[in-house]
């Protein structure tokens, strides 16, 4: 490492959503920097490949399929890495979605699909920081991380429920920083528009890309990679004095 203090070696996280776009990059720049990672989401097939990727460098993983919404697979993750990894000191809170039933103007927005969302992208974040909690107090190196966005430091039209869970998540990381003080740090991360399957339908849309260029002051789209960096960081000990923070990788987004 360059940098001793973002070493991540003898370290175990875990990454919801950690197997496509963000979640994936994160996993795999975790286990760059020298943690054994568990990156989980729904899909089998998706938990595999990440894995592997793990795997490839350098880090121990284990293949745990998890629903962040039900609580027994959440539970079940935690037990699985602790039993064939040891513990849990990171826990990186990425899962999370928003549908098309919950876009639109607020008097559009379907009931079920504001639930839903918050249920994942709030709700389902709290259930792994529960589940995971007795692990992490115990570490010596205890972080949380929450993947929230820039839509969880400012409005975005027609995405109310994805806005509001996501200001809820950044919410809940400065509450938690402080109730968990001095022993495990909180942070969130607020990535700006990325370039994953959550915002192709927007990159196919030439006048909506561009609009997200033109208010982008590094006037493009972030590679999923980008959002490695700032985990690792926030994650080890380069950052052993940030908690309660939220962490704009944004490419200048929120500065205007």
């Amino acid at each position: 490492m360059p940098f001793e203090q973002f070493d991540l070696t003898g370290r175990t996280a875990i990454v919801t959503g950690g197997t496509r776009g963000i979640g994936r990059a994160i996993s795999v720049g975790l286990a760059a920097a020298g943690a054994d990672v568990v990156p989980t989401s729904r899909t089998e097939s998706d938990v595999e490949s990440a894995v592997d990727a793990v795997r490839d460098r350098g880090g121990d993983s284990v293949a745990v399929t998890t629903d962040v919404t039900d609580d027994g697979d959440v539970t079940r993750l935690v037990e699985r890495t602790v039993a064939e990894l040891g513990g849990v000191d990171v826990l990186v809170n990425n899962a999370g979605m928003n549908p098309a039933s919950a876009l639109g103007r607020p008097e559009d927005v379907e009931p079920a699909g504001f639930d839903r969302t918050v249920d994942v992208n709030l709700r389902g974040a709290f259930r792994c920081v529960q589940a995971a909690a007795d692990h992490l107090l115990a570490s010596e190196h205890g972080s949380v991380l929450n993947v929230a966005s820039v839509g969880g430091v400012v409005g975005l039209p027609r995405q109310h429920p994805y806005v509001a869970s996501k200001h809820g998540l950044v919410g809940l990381t400065k509450s938690m920083a402080l109730d968990w003080a001095p022993g495990v740090r909180v942070n969130a991360l607020a990535p700006g528009y990325v370039s994953t399957e959550l915002t192709e339908g927007v990159r196919e849309n030439e006048s909506l890309r561009q609009s997200i260029v033109d208010r982008t002051p590094l006037d493009r789209f972030a590679e999923p990679e980008e959002m490695a960096g700032p985990a690792v960081f926030l994650a080890s000990d380069a950052a052993s004095f940030v908690t309660g923070e939220c962490l704009a990788a944004d490419g200048g987004w929120t500065a205007r």
